[in-house]
């Protein structure tokens, strides 16, 4: 009895990081390095896909979909990327030091061999508090401060770097209009490739 006591009370714990796709809060070096890293197979950003040409379009003479091997290009977001929890001063673009820690790891990363001939799309995404404008300029204020953080401190060239803001588009939690949610207000980084 006491043994299925155990196992349910594991599995109870257990479920956040199943349905939370595992993140964590304070992702180390290492973390960082294994989701920014191109997966086997990759091929320069672009996939080979089998397609159908039309949605009606049939072989002669019969009623199967005529397929075709074609290369698909990747959807912006299609490189491997990471969600940074990056903390900014209130309406602003300055980091606070538990962000620069967090940025410090990136940083690492991104001078690790491993990663050192990619390039990398820094995104700024806000919350919903504020107008939509607000929030595109805040982005984008924030995403050139992260850059220009890597460059400064780590010496990342600012060729491998292109900072993008999204303002409040692309919310991770959707909400509704003028509401604070922290996990919306957040860096993510992606791979673009060599």
């Amino acid at each position: 009895m006491a043994r299925h006591s155990i196992r349910a009370i594991a599995l109870a714990a257990a479920l956040p990081l199943l349905f939370c796709g595992a993140a964590k809060a304070d992702p180390s070096v290492d973390d960082i390095l294994s989701a920014l890293k191109p997966k086997a197979g990759s091929l320069n950003g672009t996939t080979r896909g089998i397609r159908a040409i039309t949605p009606t379009t049939v072989a002669p003479g019969g009623t199967t979909p005529v397929w075709r091997a074609t290369t698909v290009a990747p959807a912006a977001d299609d490189g491997p990327s990471l969600d940074l929890n990056i903390v900014f001063h209130s309406g602003s673009a300055e980091l606070t030091p538990a962000s620069e820690g967090m940025l410090a790891k990136l940083g690492k990363a991104l001078e690790n061999p491993t990663l050192s001939s990619y390039r990398f799309r820094i995104e700024g995404h806000t919350d919903t508090v504020g107008t939509p404008e607000q929030n595109k300029a805040l982005s984008q204020a924030r995403a050139e401060k992260v850059a220009t953080f890597l460059e400064s401190k780590f010496g990342v060239s600012p060729d491998r770097l292109e900072a993008v803001g999204v303002g409040e588009d692309g919310l991770l939690v959707p909400t509704p209009d003028q509401t604070a949610e922290a996990r919306n207000r957040r860096v993510h980084v992606v791979n673009l490739g060599g």
